[in-house]
Order: structure tokens, then sequence, then C-alpha cells
């Protein structure tokens, strides 16, 4: 049956569960519980915090981040291509070389509306 070759993946993951639950409970009763004001107090980089901890970003370092996101994103698809690259041959580099200009024209694009800076 189909269902009984899972039962060695649901095993493992019923053990991993069950370390991860047994070392929290162990963390939690045998640890150390003395809270003193110093130890609740918020702190950045070992320094108090200043301000409030909600800041407006300005929508600059969002189109930088989904810019990231998306090149990122498109750059996986190198690593398949990079491991059969003998397979596919001359017609598999000229295909993943137009993708790559693709990707570069975007980039450049992008560079010159000024979306990568958010002074």
């Amino acid at each position: 049956m189909v269902a009984e070759q899972y039962i060695p993946v649901l095993m493992l993951l019923g053990v991993a569960l069950g370390f991860g639950a047994l070392f929290t409970l162990l963390g939690i009763l045998l640890g150390p519980k003395r809270d003193t004001a110093v130890k609740k107090m918020p702190f950045e980089s070992g320094l108090p915090s200043t301000g409030s901890g909600f800041k407006r970003y300005s929508v600059r370092f969002y189109m930088v981040a989904l810019a990231f996101l998306i090149f990122d994103v498109e750059i996986i698809f190198f690593y398949p291509w990079a491991v059969k690259f003998r397979e596919f041959g001359l017609y598999g580099f000229v295909v993943m070389s137009i993708f790559f200009v693709i990707l570069v024209l975007g980039l450049v694009y992008d560079w010159r509306k000024g979306a990568l800076e958010w002074d």
C-alpha cells in the first residue's frame, strides 16, 4: 500500500517533534528563573532602546525589497541549468543567455528609475 511508505517519515517526524518538546520542557523546568527589572528591560544590540518600536518606512524600502525578491527568485532558475549544462548543449546556453540578458535589462531599468535608492 502507498500509506505504508509514509510510516518511516511519520516516525521521523514524531521523533523530531518529541526531541523538540522534550528539550523545550527541560529548559523550562531546569532553567534559571530569576527575573529582574534589568532582565525584563528591552534592548537592541546591547543598548537601551529609544523611541517607539513602530516606525514608518519609506515606500522606497519596499520597492528595493520587492525588486530584490523578484531577482532572487529568478536567479534560482540558474541552479538546475548549471547542473544539466552539458546535456542542454548550445541551445540551452542560448536560451539561458537570453534569460540572463532580460534579467540584466530589468536591473538596469530599475537602477535608472531610481528604484534601488531610498535616501
